[in-house]
């Protein structure tokens, strides 16, 4: 690399709310040489802001490869997309194979992120500079090639190991190890990121990663590995190694449970957030890229382009924390959106629930309506209603991440982050690694404490056991993780995905009737086959026929 390196990571990294203006005023951009950037920690540093582009973001790039974050709903039953985003009816309709996945691959993209923090890796410890910033930046990089690899192990399985920057004389044909070698390595890596790391960053440097956040991804990666997908014998060592992680990151004493409103977790800064992917409005080209646009009704002019299912708004249960197909938890099927779980009204938008400030949608008053949500058949919201091609074919929309005192009509989103790690998601990996490990009484502790937190009157029982108590550890993670690219993931790795992704996905029809009542008739949105080989993605044909890896079991 003697040739010239063109510093494109400027324009990227100052996506990041955390950049430092002035790290690239020296000289024109397309000038610095590979001698130049490894002379200069204010040029290292912008070369690592570039690789937070690893990281899932808010932003809706349509078909951007390394950010998957919306679309990973609507590749499972969580969610379901219209306009077909990220090629996810390949993934829904059984039709997966290597030589169509598309745009839902990230092999391509994350292992040029992953080359790259190799060649920082290799440069860093001879820049000149002060060594607390230098540590911290090769805390940082060191982080983002782990979260790289947990990325593709997740996705396809083992990966090859790479360490070590490619350069033209480098043997390309590099085998795949292992998944629990790649679970090993990255567990690894994190320790290491984490010894260096702050325990967490200064207001300017929100967003970075921090030993916290090393620590709680190593968290989630070992819950996996410990996970019926990779560990088909259950091995409790593996169980044991993913509770002491997660009570790793909880006796940091460091973060609490959001307390106050719960929808503002996802839209404002609090201490229950361990790692976030920060975007800044200043530097969107539109409106169309914000948030509130892509998910809000039709109604209100958004697109509702990733809707709730109706399987997922069957999984909140009532306000007492009852499943609503207890016969005893008060469920009223001719007033299904009434006495849920407070985290229903707080993430979703259903018809009659008042959304946004009626000062932002005066149109909807002029013509007799108001802020409610109207899905029922002619409403403002429905198929027959206002901006019709961007209606919801589910008849829900998302409120969770979706800041409702901003204008998104007029203004360009808020400044918004999404969640990589955050305090509630590692109760969840505690109490679910505690039940496998037979303590019951500290899985029920943890789950509690979320649902307490939620609003739900009544805490579980001590009594509960076994299969209901799994059951309820991963309904749990449903509601509470729903829309932050957990359920993709915890339905393959709990090895259920042949029976939640070979359900149609589901929706509701609501007819207003002549006497004021409404009518709910429960239809399919879209019919989903799930195979065997499906619980990982295919190699892409490209790299197979490049590389001569090991493809998948049943894309050959």
């Amino acid at each position: 690399m003697k040739n010239k390196i063109f510093i494109c990571c400027y324009i990227l990294c100052i996506l990041m709310a955390s950049c430092n203006k002035d790290a690239l005023d020296k000289t024109p951009l397309d000038s610095y040489t590979d001698q130049s950037v490894w002379s200069d920690l204010k040029l290292a540093e912008a070369f690592t802001n570039n690789l937070y582009t690893v990281l899932p973001s808010t932003e809706h790039n349509w078909d951007n490869t390394t950010n998957r974050s919306w679309a990973l709903s609507s590749a499972c039953d969580e969610a379901y997309n219209k306009f077909d985003d990220y090629n996810a009816s390949i993934m829904n309709s059984g039709s997966l194979t290597p030589d169509n996945i598309g745009i839902f691959d990230i092999w391509s993209p994350t292992f040029s992120i992953i080359q790259n923090c190799n060649i920082f890796l290799s440069k860093i410890d001879n820049v000149p500079g002060d060594q607390s910033w230098r540590d911290r930046l090769k805390g940082e990089v060191t982080y983002l090639r782990a979260y790289s690899y947990f990325k593709l192990i997740i996705d396809y399985g083992g990966v090859p190991i790479i360490t070590k920057p490619f350069d033209l004389n480098s043997k390309f044909d590099v085998p795949r190890n292992t998944y629990d070698e790649c679970a090993n390595f990255i567990s690894n890596e994190l320790d290491k990121a984490a010894a260096i790391l702050p325990l967490q960053q200064s207001s300017a440097n929100y967003g970075r990663a921090t030993k916290a956040a090393a620590l709680a991804l190593k968290s989630r990666i070992l819950l996996y590995d410990a996970s019926p997908q990779w560990n088909p014998t259950n091995d409790r060592a593996k169980w044991q190694k993913a509770s002491d992680a997660a009570k790793a990151v909880i006796d940091l004493n460091a973060f609490q449970l959001h307390t106050g409103n719960y929808a503002d977790l996802t839209t404002s800064k609090n201490a229950e957030l361990i790692m976030v992917r920060v975007t800044n409005k200043q530097y969107m080209w539109n409106a169309f890229q914000g948030v509130e646009m892509f998910l809000s009704p039709s109604g209100f002019h958004g697109w509702a382009s990733f809707a709730p299912s109706q399987n997922l708004v069957d999984a909140f249960g009532t306000a007492d924390g009852k499943d609503i197909s207890d016969p005893t938890s008060g469920y009223d099927p001719q007033h299904p959106y009434i006495n849920r779980d407070p985290r229903f009204t707080a993430d979703i938008v259903f018809d009659g629930r008042p959304y946004g400030q009626p000062a932002f949608c005066q149109d909807r008053y002029a013509v007799g309506s108001t802020n409610a949500a109207e899905f029922y058949e002619g409403g403002l919201d429905s198929p027959q209603g206002w901006d019709t091609w961007n209606n919801s074919v589910t008849r829900y929309t998302f409120r969770k991440y979706c800041d409702t005192t901003c204008n998104f009509n007029v203004d360009t989103q808020t400044n918004k982050f999404w969640i990589i790690s955050r305090l509630g998601e590692i109760y969840l990996n505690y109490a679910e690694a505690q039940f496998y490990l037979g303590n019951n009484t500290t899985a029920i502790q943890y789950l509690n404490l979320i649902r307490q937190r939620a609003g739900i009157s009544k805490p579980l029982p001590n009594t509960l056991s076994g299969t209901a108590l799994e059951n309820k550890i991963r309904n749990e993670r449903q509601v509470e993780l729903c829309l932050e690219g957990h359920r993709y993931y915890d339905v393959r790795r709990w090895k259920i995905a042949d029976v939640t992704e070979n359900k149609p996905l589901m929706g509701v029809v609501i007819t207003k009737n002549a006497n004021g009542t409404k009518t709910y008739k429960y239809s399919q949105v879209q019919t989903r086959t799930f195979k065997p080989q499906h619980y990982l993605l295919p190699i892409p044909k490209a790299e197979i026929n490049r590389t001569k890896l090991v493809q998948n079991p049943g894309y050959n």
